[in-house]
């Protein structure tokens, strides 16, 4: 089963790629994780990479599509892999597609994560971290008592400088401008599942594993 994560920010993607690849062993390829791992461990694309970002400059597709076809090449990703953060826009799914080509596989579904806009903008511009025990909270839908045990604790809910509404709204532009075309990219090839991503996060995990068609 090889997925790819569709969704806007604050959609749930990650949590569930996580839940899956606990629960069935398919690895979650984050291209940030990756990004992250080859510029700790000095291989030749993270230096590239490095190189890159030291310079200010955005991590070039081929550099990143090397990275991602290192890593699916691996042992623990013959039987599947769950592909978090990338492709971005319809030149990455093209080139996607190329890559694994070259390593005789293909996609099997798109899952898009689908939540309502003003819930996405809760979910991002809610966010907020205890200074003191460094739990993550969300003012609109932690319960009242996980707020409240913070402040008891002697720590304040602080805000990332990122998490404003302007940055947030810049965000989901992006990813409606770049991204959202993909939903139709993937459609036209019947390889796309839509999942209502909002509720409790359980049942949007039984809505997840039956629209890949795992139990």
């Amino acid at each position: 089963m090889r997925i790819v994560m569709l969704g806007a920010p604050g959609s749930g993607k990650g949590t569930q790629a996580q839940r899956l690849q606990q629960d069935h062993q398919l690895p979650q390829v984050s291209t940030g994780d990756l990004l992250r791992r080859a510029v700790a461990d000095k291989t030749p694309l993270g230096l590239k990479a490095k190189a890159t970002m030291d310079a200010g400059e955005l991590v070039s597709d081929e550099i990143v599509l090397g990275m991602i076809k290192e890593r699916l090449a691996k042992p623990d990703a013959k039987r599947g892999f769950i592909l978090d953060g990338f492709p971005r826009n319809l030149a990455q799914a093209d080139s996607l597609n190329a890559v694994l080509a070259e390593l005789g596989q293909k996609i099997d579904t798109a899952v898009l994560m689908d939540v309502d806009f003003e819930i996405l903008m809760k979910r991002l511009t809610g966010r907020r971290t205890c200074s003191k025990t460094g739990q993550v909270l969300n003012i609109y839908f932690s319960a009242p008592a996980e707020l409240e045990a913070c402040k008891k604790a002697g720590g304040e809910l602080v805000q990332r400088d990122d998490d404003n509404e302007t940055t947030i709204r810049n965000r989901l532009q992006v990813y409606e401008r770049q991204t959202a075309p993909l939903i139709d990219y993937y459609q036209k090839r019947s390889l796309l599942k839509t999942v209502e991503a909002t509720g409790d996060v359980n049942d949007v995990y039984a809505r997840f594993k039956k629209a890949v068609g795992l139990k």
